[in-house]
């Protein structure tokens, strides 16, 4: 006699809970409609639940997340790069401490080898018919990010071989969660014919009906908590896979709940009293501007090279996305004008690759573009400010010379540049993203670093 088993799958929520309403009830429904005809159903979620832009997960460090997965019945997780990077290392320690769910991450370690106590690197899950589910976790392979925070991460393909060792024979049916995006999805499913449905996550990608590749049915549900996955399977009497299909619920078509708007609206107020904590007093407002350097762009900067202990640095004021009033500043206010997941970063270049980054980033269309990903949360690139940076131009805006701390740029000499870590990644300076002279401060983000110098600037009497 065949079985039907039903996979539910969320990914990449990034803390968007102006979802989450409707995504519980559907669930909660879905799940009991299943246990009344007899069929077995299976909620997952494949990373980036927690993001620390919004102030419930920054409030609570990623554990009001985990209560709402809890809440809404969740058997399966797995960690992405924003649960992995931008929790420090204690804090993700403790995350899934009170977890109802099983955390599925194979290829994170301490830095002795050793697995943490929440992190399995499988689970085998028996239905009530007696079909037999091989589970396996895996997270993006950001080796210097997780070492900086002491992990020690390992390359996801030699450990999905690994764990794929470890369970042949044990299950009917293999399922990997997978938080490494689209085309390592897609590579595997070719790399490893054992495997049966990939749950994917991490590049955002929206499969309706999944997409066969090889053997595999390769399963995506977007971000942000407009989509719920879900996955049929129909098992033979043999125990094995003689069907198997994908379809998205789109969020929005969902009927909007009683009390949804104000409980929405009530998140943003639930950090608690870490946010409400005074952090200082100003004397004055410090302004900020998108399209012109203003005060706090200006302390921004000088904080970032000081903190970086650097030649000189450079940020975009778009990364703060208002100014700060006179009076007292809480926590709460500095991540309500910073909220990005994006920490210092040091690259050592010589003076002519500064030359040739300090020029590129005078782009005069930069200023208006809205930048997308790379932990930015907020809305435009702005101006650029520059610290210990001297541009000196001629008629017609060319550059006749750049100063680095007074002096003229020599091309041999050797420069510390501090700048967020965003522009690192991407094509923003191809020579940056090639350096492998990179070190990224962790666990600090830019946030951080301002309130740093503001409390140096304007200390308690």
């Amino acid at each position: 006699m065949s079985e039907i088993i039903h996979l539910y799958h969320t990914n990449d929520f990034h803390s968007h809970f102006e979802n989450w309403p409707r995504i519980d009830k559907f669930l909660k429904e879905r799940r009991q409609l299943h246990q009344e005809t007899g069929e077995e159903a299976v909620i997952l979620d494949i990373g980036d639940h927690v993001d620390r832009w919004h102030p419930f997960s920054e409030g609570t460090m990623g554990k009001g997340n985990i209560d709402l997965l809890n809440e809404a019945g969740y058997q399966y997780a797995t960690i992405g790069n924003n649960e992995g990077i931008t929790v420090p290392h204690e804090a993700l320690d403790t995350l899934y401490k009170d977890a109802h769910f099983k955390v599925l991450a194979a290829n994170i370690y301490y830095l002795d080898d050793t697995r943490p106590d929440w992190a399995l690197p499988y689970w085998i899950h028996t239905t009530k018919k007696g079909t037999k589910l091989a589970m396996i976790g895996l997270t993006a392979f950001f080796q210097k990010f997780y070492r900086a925070l002491d992990w020690h991460i390992t390359e996801p393909f030699v450990e999905l071989q690994r764990q794929l060792k470890q369970i042949k024979g044990m299950a009917d049916v293999v399922i990997v969660l997978s938080h490494l995006g689209i085309h390592d999805d897609e590579r595997m499913a070719e790399d490893f014919p054992e495997i049966d449905i990939i749950l994917g996550a991490h590049t955002h990608h929206i499969l309706h009906q999944g997409k066969m590749v090889n053997q595999a049915l390769l399963c995506g549900a977007g971000k942000y908590g407009y989509f719920i996955g879900q996955v049929e399977l129909t098992i033979n009497e043999k125990k094995e896979v003689s069907k198997k299909t994908a379809m998205l619920y789109d969020t929005n078509d969902l009927p909007e709940l009683e009390g949804e708007r104000s409980w929405i609206e009530e998140m943003y107020q639930a950090g608690g009293d870490a946010l409400n904590q005074v952090a200082l007093s100003l004397p004055e407002t410090l302004k900020n501007e998108w399209f012109t350097v203003s005060p706090l762009t200006e302390i921004m900067g000088e904080a970032l090279r000081e903190w970086c202990e650097a030649d000189c640095s450079f940020v975009n004021a778009g990364l703060l996305l208002d100014g700060l009033p006179q009076g007292p500043v809480t926590i709460g206010d500095i991540h309500k004008i910073c909220p990005h997941p994006i920490n210092p970063c040091i690259v050592e270049v010589n003076g002519r690759e500064l030359k040739e980054i300090l020029l590129l980033s005078r782009n005069e269309e930069w200023p208006h573009i809205q930048v997308k990903g790379f932990g930015f949360r907020g809305k435009i690139m702005g101006v650029m400010h520059y610290d210990q940076i001297e541009f000196k131009v001629r008629e017609k805006g060319f550059v006749k010379e750049i100063l680095v701390k007074g002096k003229k740029i020599q091309p041999k000499q050797t420069y510390k540049l501090a700048l967020p870590d965003m522009f690192t990644f991407g094509h923003f300076f191809p020579s940056i993203q090639r350096s492998k002279r990179k070190e990224y401060l962790m666990p600090e983000f830019l946030r951080d670093i301002l309130l740093w110098k503001l409390k140096k600037m304007y200390p308690e009497d």
